[in-house]
């Protein structure tokens, strides 16, 4: 699994967030965009996803030697980023079992082994509207840990979680599969100090 990315630009009216960003990141790697609020962590990671389109650039996403097309992309990764939403009517039960349809859990854990671990059984018939802040965000870090797709983006991970859950994003996150690519935004040193690379998005300027 490999994301070629060339010339990488995104501009938003007349500014350039980020110009001439071009990398190879491949599977088995963990990389870490940084850079101060405003230079564009957050918005390389959603192109690269392919929920926001580039102002100019190419992105190839090759697996197995073949290139993806980008319209089928977003079945090869799972996102978890504060300013994205989960469906609140869901309980945490009917959650799991919606995301598991499009994106198929690792056979190595099953639904109830996740509740369990995520200290959430008393919960799981319960609107996750009704959940906290940090209930909802090791949610979110769940469903990427624990889903069978060759690419995990993570934004913020820690964001909402105290001391002992950030001990926990960092034990899973270093536990994920070596085929998979790990791409994390973060100024916090601690969530990605066992990463691969560092790239500083703030070099990309144009």
């Amino acid at each position: 699994m490999h994301i070629l990315i060339d010339q990488l630009g995104k501009r938003f009216n007349r500014e350039w967030i980020f110009r001439n960003f071009s990398h190879h990141l491949q599977s088995g790697k963990s990389y870490t965009f940084v850079g101060p609020n405003g230079s564009g962590k957050s918005t390389l990671l959603q192109v690269l996803s392919g929920a926001t389109p580039s102002s100019e650039g190419k992105i190839s996403y090759v697996i197995d030697n073949q290139t993806t097309e980008e319209d089928k992309w977003y079945k090869q990764l799972v996102i978890a980023a504060p300013y994205l939403e989960l469906i609140e009517e869901f309980t945490l039960t009917e959650l799991l079992n919606f995301h598991a349809g499009f994106k198929p859990l690792k056979s190595s854990i099953s639904q109830a082994q996740i509740i369990d671990q995520l200290e959430l059984t008393a919960s799981k018939d319960k609107a996750i509207k009704y959940f906290s802040s940090g209930m909802k965000q090791r949610l979110k870090l769940a469903l990427a840990f624990y889903s069978d797709v060759p690419v995990v983006m993570l934004d913020e991970p820690t964001s909402n979680l105290d001391a002992r859950w950030s001990a926990w994003y960092l034990d899973q996150v270093q536990q994920l599969s070596s085929n998979q690519l790990v791409l994390i935004c973060s100024n916090v040193p601690a969530e990605y100090d066992f990463c691969d690379e560092v790239i500083n998005v703030a070099d990309y300027k144009s």
